[in-house]
């Protein structure tokens, strides 16, 4: 069975232009999340999905695998769709977000877990979650994912949900931007329309609930640092000179 594994790696960041080109101790972030995907035995093949020659060079320097893609995909799961279709045998396509360089093959294996049980069973789509910490319930940079019994996404938000009118545990997690897809149901996401709470929220997967499909929310640990700003990066550099 074929795990195809995509990066999408933009450039033209508006909150951080090239980003996946900002080094890490000495190597650029997209190697750091290639070579953490490559190290995850389940992918069939890792690729590097970008709009940009810069990142297309550095990739194919340090001898991994690029393609380039339309400038005009306004988010990093269309970027996986346009190479995922350049690929027909891959019966499940990941995206590895590109900014998440501490990313592990642990990490990327648990979320492909339920792909690797009989076909029958394989859900639309997953995602990944880990504990929420109390600091993180109120940060609007921490996404909440409350899930059903089945630990299937009920919804995700940036504010502090559910509201505890009662005390008790609940079923709320702390998301990471990580996915994998049944491939027929990429192909099927990357059509459907922007809808009401992605907009609100600022939330892609969102659009997945809100035209009536399921995400299986699969569990690790712990979170890793994701970059999104140069103070990230700082954090980031703190971070590896610690180790």
């Amino acid at each position: 069975m074929t795990i195809l594994a995509v990066i999408p790696a933009r450039y033209a960041s508006q909150r951080f232009p090239g980003k996946p080109l900002a080094l890490i101790g000495n190597r650029p972030m997209v190697q750091w999340v290639y070579e953490a995907a490559k190290a995850c035995s389940v992918f069939s093949q890792v690729i590097v999905a970008t709009e940009d020659d810069r990142i297309l060079n550095i990739v194919h320097g340090f001898g991994g695998a690029a393609e380039l893609t339309s400038p005009d995909h306004l988010s990093g799961t269309d970027r996986v769709a346009e190479v995922a279709d350049r690929y027909p045998q891959a019966r499940v396509v990941v995206n590895v977000q590109g900014d998440q360089p501490f990313v592990t093959a642990t990490m990327l294996e648990q979320l492909v877990t339920p792909y690797l049980k009989e076909q029958e069973s394989w859900p639309e789509m997953t995602t990944l979650a880990c504990p929420l910490s109390e600091a993180d319930y109120r940060n609007a940079n921490a996404v909440k994912v409350v899930c059903d019994r089945h630990q299937q996404a009920l919804y995700f938000s940036r504010s502090p949900i559910p509201y505890y009118r009662n005390a008790g545990p609940a079923p709320v997690y702390h998301h990471l931007g990580l996915y994998a897809f049944r491939r027929d149901f990429l192909a099927q996401y990357a059509s459907l329309t922007p809808t009401p709470l992605e907009c609100c929220e600022g939330l892609e997967q969102l659009r997945v609930l809100e035209h009536g499909h399921r995400i299986v929310v699969c569990h690790t640990e712990t979170k890793v640092l994701e970059i999104n700003t140069p103070e990230d990066l700082e954090a980031a550099q703190t971070q590896i000179r610690g180790q």
